[in-house]
């Protein structure tokens, strides 16, 4: 279930979109991973995406805009170089290129598991995630193919094009969860808003008409 995220929009590419959800967390001692059992490995790990569960993202006059990740969305995704850091910017504290930030696609959706203790700033991070203070996780991805059902107003993610991170956020001033699907469906709304006024200039019409027969037949 994705809650509305918030985070200092400066930040933000407009070309990307943002989900948020809940992770979990876990910690476990470098011998265990094939270290030298010197010290602690950190990790945190959760879904980035959860296939096929409808969320509400936005609402616009009194009117919930839902969407979905359809099941398929991953297959051909770019997910060669994804990085895991805080707010969707500043230090990066995982990465697949050095094989410390892990994702892997299954029925529920896509897992990701991060090994923080490389840099002092992924040790600090994970202790404030450990500790309750910091609890969501955010990623940041563009589509290829998406569809709308205009009855049930779902917007379903079809193909993902890239994943470029996946990010650990608190909850600041800004809800960018909202900008970025107002970005999504404005198109549709816009469609939805010109039917409107046609129906009603249409039925603005068909009034004037049976007035002007009814004062005709006087």
């Amino acid at each position: 279930m994705t809650k509305t995220v918030e985070t200092n929009p400066e930040k933000l590419r407009k070309d990307r979109e943002y989900r948020e959800f809940s992770f979990e967390i876990r910690a476990a001692p470098l011998g265990a991973d094939g270290g030298d059992g010197e010290g602690e490995a950190l990790y945190v790990e959760g879904y980035a995406v959860r296939f096929n569960e409808t969320t509400v993202l936005w609402e616009y006059d009194n009117i919930q805009y839902k969407e979905k990740v359809a099941a398929t969305a991953l297959a051909e995704a770019d997910m060669s170089d994804v990085i895991f850091n805080y707010n969707h910017g500043g230090k990066v504290m995982a990465r697949t290129r050095n094989k410390t930030l892990e994702l892997k696609v299954d029925s529920k959706g896509l897992f990701i598991r991060a090994r923080l203790d490389g840099t002092e700033e992924g040790r600090k991070l994970y202790e404030e995630i450990k500790g309750g203070y910091i609890d969501r996780m955010s990623y940041a991805y563009t589509t290829k193919e998406t569809s709308y059902d205009s009855e049930s107003r779902t917007r379903t993610v079809l193909r993902i094009k890239k994943v470029y991170d996946v990010s650990a956020v608190d909850i600041p001033a800004y809800d960018t969860t909202s900008i970025s699907a107002r970005s999504a469906f404005e198109m549709e709304i816009e469609k939805e808003q010109q039917v409107a006024v046609a129906t009603e200039a249409a039925a603005a019409a068909e009034r004037r008409r049976k007035l002007l027969l009814k004062t005709l037949t006087y």
